[in-house]
């Protein structure tokens, strides 16, 4: 272990940065690799733990507890309609089947219903394309839904066939640019809906998530803003089956639910009925027209990824900061064969091995260091970047820089270690011979 007093301490930096300047390009191009090599580190860390944040809410969105049933449609129906011209296709998810899975597993503490279509709303001369979702009032709650305005669709609502809905926030620009919406009303089809409340949008990504073949055939890739109405409304006013035309013959379509989800009181059993419900609906959809998304899989995949995905970034910058070191070791040799003339006079002078081992190892440590800050600095600020010209969401953690600069250093110390030994083993007497 060495021990200095604070003053041959800061004359050995004062030296070490003196030495450092008289090169002072090739101390800048050497300091680059550990420059971008912790900025992405730090960088990299960060689109990653973003990447896998926006994945955890969406997946909690939908429920650690929640089973979800989705309706899709078989490929070979599809075909069916194409060869035979106007045909009417009938598949998905029953009110039978709900009725079955309630019988069946007592477990089960809430069902949630709905049925989509895509259709244009109409508000004065106002229009958008949304998302008919014909659902029940506790939609809001197993889904975590946030309120602005207005209320919720209610359990008389449902009962009474009342033709309400309420509407994603992003549908108030184009449809209501001007008035109040609350008591408003909106038109889809032949029927007029009052809107009796506003929720936060969703994004497309979270409603997207899984996305079933039904809503793949869609008519656009995203998904449009949503309008929640009873789904006793929905069935009653707008019935069960869709049409399009599509070129020379109509395509329809016969669904009860597009999606049904499930609410399980114990978190240790989803798993288990989730695949007894998958193998009770085998028996009676001999199409193939369903699947079963459980949350906590996927959530337990995503863990899974990102642990892969943190692995890979650091490898590759692991890479940088290892050719950073590279570059450093290299100029740090170039210095001593450069300097063994000085590095002779100094020993010839008095200088000891230690003071040579000293001197060698600070200008590593500051070129390292300095790299390494600057690196810092710069990682920070391209997450940010990212954010703001991608809307990509970015995290930094708080680990992640103190991380980067630890490896940054420890890594120009290793790399620093034999240049300095080397510089320090030199023969006084031969150093001082050299040309």
């Amino acid at each position: 272990m060495f021990s200095f007093s604070a003053s041959r301490m800061s004359h050995i930096l004062a030296l070490g940065l003196k030495s450092l300047m008289l090169h002072r390009l090739r101390s800048i191009l050497t300091t680059m690799g550990m420059v971008f090599g912790v900025a992405s580190v730090i960088a990299m860390l960060a689109i990653g733990e973003g990447a896998n944040f926006e994945a955890q809410q969406q997946i909690q969105e939908l429920g650690s507890q929640n089973i979800i049933l989705r309706t899709i449609k078989p490929p070979e129906e599809q075909n069916k309609q194409q060869r035979q011209g106007s045909y009417i296709l009938n598949y998905g998810l029953t009110y039978e089947d709900v009725l079955g899975i309630r019988e069946t597993f007592p477990e089960i503490t809430l069902v949630v219903e709905d049925r989509k279509e895509r259709r244009t709303a109409y508000s004065g001369r106002q229009s958008a394309n949304v998302e008919m979702v014909g659902t029940v009032p506790w939609y809001g709650n197993l889904r975590q839904m946030n309120l602005i305005q207005g209320r919720f669709l209610s359990l008389r609502d449902l009962e009474e066939n009342a033709k309400v809905c309420v509407i994603e926030e992003s549908l108030e620009d184009p449809l209501f640019p001007i008035h109040q919406i609350i008591g408003k009303t909106i038109r889809l089809g032949r029927h007029y809906l009052e809107v009796v409340g506003v929720i936060q949008s969703s994004s497309n990504a979270a409603t997207s998530e899984g996305v079933s073949e039904v809503e793949e055939d869609m008519e656009d890739a995203e998904v449009p803003p949503r309008v929640f109405l009873p789904i006793t409304t929905a069935k009653r006013f707008f019935g069960e089956t869709s049409v399009q035309r599509i070129g020379s013959y109509f395509q329809a379509e016969a669904v009860e639910l597009h999606e049904v989800t499930l609410k399980v009181e114990r978190l240790e059993k989803v798993e288990s009925i989730a695949e007894a419900i998958k193998s009770r609906l085998s028996q009676t959809h001999e199409k193939n027209d369903f699947e079963v998304v459980v949350p906590l899989m996927l959530m337990r995949q995503a863990l899974r990824t990102k642990r892969i995905f943190n692995t890979v970034l650091g490898s590759i910058a692991g890479i940088s900061l290892l050719v950073g070191g590279i570059g450093i070791m290299n100029i740090m040799l170039a210095s001593v064969s450069e300097r063994t003339r000085e590095i002779g006079i100094r020993r010839a002078l008095g200088a000891t091995r230690k003071d040579i081992l000293s001197q060698f190892m600070t200008e590593t440590t500051l070129l390292a260091s300095v790299g390494g800050l600057v690196g810092v600095s710069l990682g920070m600020l391209i997450p940010w970047v990212v954010g703001v010209a991608t809307d990509m969401i970015t995290i930094v953690t708080w680990w992640s820089p103190l991380l980067a600069f630890s490896v940054s250093a420890a890594t120009g110390l290793l790399f620093g270690i034999y240049p300095a030994n080397k510089a320090a083993c030199l023969s006084p007497v031969e150093a001082v011979r050299q040309e």
